[in-house]
């Protein structure tokens, strides 16, 4: 198979679909790679190292397009990559398609395969390539809010962990699954007092046990959820639900009562963000306010970190990539139906229900 990997063009993006180490396990099982020029730099990788491991680069992200069966990514195609993909396409990157109609639109007129890092499952029930990434947001969110606290940021001047004799900010996580753990496991390491809502009582008992009891766990209804973040400092959005949208538990009229300064960090923004008044930013403008609340919401968060997640993700993605170029799509997927929940879009019909059920679209079983 011919595997193509474009250079990324969101807004500030520097990570790479496959590292030279990754490329050359492609070449090995005989496979062909090509590689858009300077596509690795924003991570440290020359050209003249994929060209060491056997792959070849290319001028243009058109004449990947062109050459390659398999587009191996990182971030959703922006609507320009969307345009150069084929019905013989193999798309394997992040899509998070449940919030966002127009890309959508464009994979099913495409009529490509495109396969979706974050619905992809294990046996344990948990999603193996959208983790690496979600640990990298969850400890990155913590960073992002101690900044946005600050009072040049628009915060409340705050410092994150306090010092002996001031109290330390008030940190609220909604949602301990991967993301909401690893921000704990920041905030806790500086000093803050951190309170996780979650509706499942194991990761509560988990996460109690994890913690030993520097983090509270609070199981989320609508009233206890409302009194923690009217009292919080900072809030960090941590809810997932595979595929779909997100859920807004934290509404418009609760940020309005919110203590002037304080701070929200939207980790589920790629899903269409778990707070009412929230919608994407970049690296370039990370942050708005509304009623005197700072939102940061960027939606490729690990991007800013692009080595570490760089390297973290193809330590998850390449088992399945490789099942992929060595079986095709079809027998790959029929093999593993951990990958198979990955397909999102294929021959022109939405694959994943939660996606079609989101946007209003036909859900078509894979299997027809």
């Amino acid at each position: 198979m011919i595997v193509g990997v474009p250079k990324e063009i969101k807004n500030h993006e520097y990570r790479v679909g496959l590292t030279p180490a990754s490329a050359s396990e492609f070449v090995r099982n005989g496979h062909k790679v090509v590689v858009e020029t300077r596509a690795g730099e924003g991570v440290g990788f020359t050209d003249e190292d994929y060209r060491a491991v056997g792959a070849e680069i290319l001028s243009t992200p058109e004449e990947i397009f062109e050459q390659a069966e398999m587009i191996v990514k990182v971030k959703e195609p922006q609507l320009n990559e969307c345009a150069m993909l084929k019905e013989h396409h193999v798309l394997y990157t992040y899509l998070h398609l449940a919030p966002d109609p127009a890309q959508t639109d464009a994979l099913l007129k495409s009529g490509c395969t495109a396969i979706a890092y974050e619905t992809v499952t294990n046996d344990a029930g948990g999603l193996p390539l959208l983790a690496p990434m979600s640990e990298v947001a969850g400890r990155m969110s913590i960073q992002a809010g101690a900044h946005a606290l600050e009072k040049a940021s628009g915060g409340r001047g705050l410092l994150l962990g306090g010092v002996p004799g001031v109290a330390p900010a008030k940190v609220v996580i909604i949602g301990g699954g991967v993301s909401g753990m690893n921000a704990a496991e920041m905030a806790v390491g500086l000093g803050a007092d951190v309170s996780v809502f979650d509706r499942n009582p194991d990761v509560l008992r988990r996460l109690d046990s994890r913690f030993r009891g520097s983090v509270k766990t609070r199981y989320s209804t609508g009233h206890d959820l409302e009194e923690a973040v009217l009292g919080a400092d900072l809030v960090i959005g941590a809810v997932l639900v595979a595929g779909a949208a997100a859920p807004k538990l934290v509404s418009r009229d609760m940020v309005s009562q919110m203590k002037d300064g304080a701070v929200l960090v939207d980790i589920s923004i790629d899903q269409g963000g778990c707070f009412e008044t929230s919608h994407p930013t970049t690296h370039a403008d990370p942050t708005f306010i509304v009623d005197g609340i700072v939102h940061y919401c960027v939606a490729n968060m690990p991007g800013a970190v692009a080595r570490t997640s760089t390297f973290a993700l193809n330590n998850a993605t390449l088992p399945f990539g490789l099942a992929l170029a060595n079986k095709g799509w079809k027998q790959a997927c029929k093999d593993d139906p951990h990958l198979k929940n990955g397909v999102n879009v294929s021959g022109g019909f939405v694959t994943y229900e939660a996606v079609a059920r989101d946007l209003g679209k036909e859900y078509r079983p894979l299997d027809l």
